[in-house]
Order: structure tokens, then C-alpha cells, then sequence
């Protein structure tokens, strides 16, 4: 009777056993790697420091801080932008961070995140 798919004597030929192994290890170093981001902290300010803001790898929000100048009830639009502009540069760093630990692992191939 035929066998079908496989490989001749049940294993895979040198190379392929190879890249797999590879493939394993890239995966174990970009669990690890997430791991690690989940515990960094990346802060940004906005408005020449009145608004500071904190987030961790995980993208949640850890700390906002302002600073008593910035809080002007009559302009309560200002303080929204600041804190927006603030959180969105945070997440611009984590996902900088993220992406360029990514790009160490894989070396930069393309097609890979």
C-alpha cells in the first residue's frame, strides 16, 4: 500500500529539520520578548511638560500628570488636547519599541511583522 505525504523513513530531510528548530527558538526568544515589553514603563510629556504621561508595553495608561498651570477650568479643551497628544506619543514609543525588537529577532526579513 502507498504511503502518502511524509517524508521517506518517517523524518524530515537536514535542512528542514533545521529551520524548524529555528522557527521554535525565534519563538521562544519573541515570547520572551513580549514578556519583557509588558514590564517597561514609556513616558512623554506634552506642553513643555505640564501634561505627563505614562504608559506600560501592554498599551494601558499607568500615571497622568499635571502640572497646576495646565488646569484652567475656563479651558478645559486645552487640557484634552495636551493629554491626548501626550498618551499618543507614549503609544508611538511603545510601538517603536515593540517594532524594534522585533526587527532585531527576525533580522529584519521581510514579510516577518
Amino acid at each position: 500500500m502507498a504511503r502518502r505525504g511524509g517524508f521517506p523513513g518517517g523524518q524530515m530531510p537536514g535542512n528542514m529539520a533545521n529551520l524548524m528548530k529555528q522557527a521554535q527558538k525565534m519563538q521562544r526568544q519573541m515570547e520572551e520578548q513580549a514578556k519583557e515589553m509588558e514590564t517597561k514603563e514609556f513616558t512623554a510629556t506634552a506642553g513643555g511638560g505640564a501634561v505627563e504621561v505614562v504608559v506600560n508595553g501592554k498599551r494601558e495608561v499607568q500615571r497622568v500628570k499635571l502640572q497646576e498651570e495646565v488646569v484652567d477650568p475656563d479651558d478645559i479643551e486645552m487640557l484634552e488636547d495636551l493629554i491626548t497628544a501626550a498618551v499618543n506619543e507614549a503609544l508611538r514609543q511603545v510601538d517603536e519599541a515593540s517594532s524594534s525588537a522585533m526587527s532585531k529577532l527576525t533580522g529584519g526579513m521581510p514579510g516577518m511583522f
